[in-house]
C-alpha cells in the first residue's frame, strides 16, 4: 500500500505546484511607475529613467521590480533624443507563496523622435535595442519599437491643467533565439497596448491612469497602470 501511496502523493504535489504557478489571465494586475527626465542647463546632455513595481494582482504578488536610468544626448535642431542606459530587473513567479526571483542586468540604447500632427496629436516614436544578461541564460538581445500618442483635450499642448488621452503600442522582438542548455525562444517576444487618461499638473508633473493588455507567446493579461511623469 505504501508503495502505491507514496508515488501518488508525490505526483499530486507536483501537479498542485504546477497549477499554482499558472498565470491567471483573468486576474487584473497593477503597475506603479515613476518616470523622470533631467535636461542639463545650457547643454545637449541630460539623464532620464524610470522605476517600476509590477504586481500580478493589486499588491502582494510581485511580478517585477525594474530600475532603469540612462544618459541622454539631443543633437541641436535634430528633433531626436538618444539614450545610453542601464537597467536592473528582478522578476518573480506568479503566485503569492511562490517567488523564486530571477535577476537581470540590461544595457540599452534608444532613440526618441517626436512630432505633432493635426495641431494637437502628439506622436513619439521610440526605438530601443537591449543587451540582456538574464540569470541562468546565455547572453540575449532584444529589439523594441513603441508608438506613443497623446491627445490634449482642453488645450492644444500639455500645459498646466490639461487633460489628455494617452495611447501606446509596443512590440518586442528577440535577437538571439538560443538561450542556453538547449532552450530557445521565439522571434516574437511580446506586445503591449495601452489606453489611459492623463492630467498635466504643471510644466514639470503629469499623472496618468490607464489599462494595458500584454500579450506574450504563452499568456495574455490586463494590467492597471498608475504613472507619474516628472521633468526637472
Amino acid at each position: 500500500m505504501k508503495k502505491v501511496l507514496l508515488p501518488l502523493i508525490i505526483c499530486l504535489f507536483y501537479v498542485t505546484k504546477s497549477e499554482a504557478q499558472q498565470i491567471d489571465e483573468d486576474q487584473l494586475g497593477s503597475w506603479y511607475m515613476y518616470f523622470y527626465n533631467v535636461d542639463f542647463k545650457d547643454s545637449n546632455w541630460g539623464i532620464q529613467g524610470d522605476f517600476q513595481y509590477r504586481d500580478w494582482r493589486g499588491l502582494g504578488d510581485r511580478e517585477q521590480l525594474l530600475l532603469r536610468s540612462g544618459i541622454t544626448f539631443r543633437p541641436k535642431d535634430s528633433g531626436v533624443k538618444f539614450t545610453l542606459g542601464f537597467a536592473n530587473i528582478t522578476t518573480g513567479q506568479f503566485g503569492e507563496d511562490i517567488d523564486n526571483p530571477v535577476s537581470e542586468n540590461r544595457v540599452y540604447q534608444e532613440a526618441l523622435i517626436s512630432n505633432r500632427i493635426l495641431k494637437r496629436v502628439l506622436l513619439t516614436h521610440r526605438f530601443r535595442y537591449e543587451q540582456r544578461w538574464v540569470e541562468d541564460q546565455d547572453f540575449r538581445t532584444r529589439y523594441r519599437y513603441n508608438l506613443f500618442i497623446n491627445v490634449p483635450l482642453n488645450n492644444t499642448a500639455l500645459v498646466k491643467n490639461t487633460y489628455y488621452l494617452a495611447f501606446y503600442n509596443e512590440i518586442f522582438l528577440n535577437g538571439q533565439r538560443t538561450i542556453g542548455n538547449g532552450r530557445t525562444v521565439q522571434f516574437f517576444d511580446r506586445n503591449r497596448t495601452y489606453l489611459g487618461l492623463g492630467y498635466t499638473i504643471n510644466t514639470k508633473l503629469r499623472v496618468q491612469l490607464g489599462w494595458m493588455e500584454q500579450t506574450t507567446v504563452n499568456w495574455q493579461k490586463g494590467q492597471l497602470q498608475f504613472s507619474l511623469h516628472h521633468n526637472f
